[in-house]
């Protein structure tokens, strides 16, 4: 590779870095080609920016982002997958990929500038994507409508059935 290949895989990893809002660093050792494809075809379904970088190349490609503190955590075999649309997207990835296959391995988890421990994929990934969170927020706005609904119907109901008993009542006299 070089020197011009460097600068552009450089200026490409920070432009994406500047702009995710999460990474993940997995160690890939031991997937075979076919593995990997399958893991790139999955990452690109999800809005998932995946790729493998040596790491000199990644410090300076993370330097001055949110994404800086994975800096010393850098070295062996990584694949990098930044989460472009939904901050959970790529710690999903990972996680459904490693339920199928032992070799890929997450080490470490970024997310607001805060580097966690690879036990913190799985928090990351249970987060709502944005339908979930917008259908959770919409749910909640709209129960205390529809609580008040109920109770403003029932008193014509109330009354309706207390009628009907009343007419029950004389016919069986």
């Amino acid at each position: 590779m070089n020197l011009d290949d460097k600068k552009q895989i450089v200026t490409e990893l920070a432009a994406i870095a500047a702009s995710a809002h999460s990474a993940v660093g997995a160690e890939y050792r031991g997937l075979s080609v076919a593995q990997m494809t399958e893991l790139r075809k999955q990452a690109r379904e999800q809005d998932v920016y995946l790729r493998v970088v040596k790491n000199n190349l990644a410090k300076r490609a993370l330097a001055g982002t949110d994404f800086e503190c994975m800096q010393p955590e850098l070295h062996g075999p990584l694949v990098l997958a930044f989460s472009l649309e939904e901050p959970s997207s790529a710690a999903r990835l990972v996680r459904d990929f490693a339920k199928t296959n032992d070799q890929l391995k997450a080490r470490m988890v970024s997310f607001g500038g805060e580097l966690m421990g690879a036990n913190d994929l799985e928090r990351l990934a249970s987060l709502p994507t944005r339908e979930e969170a917008l259908s959770q927020l919409m749910a909640t706005m709209r129960a205390p409508l529809d609580k008040f609904a109920r109770t403003v119907n029932e008193v014509p109901g109330k009354l309706v059935r207390t009628v009907a008993a009343i007419r029950d009542q004389k016919q069986a006299a």
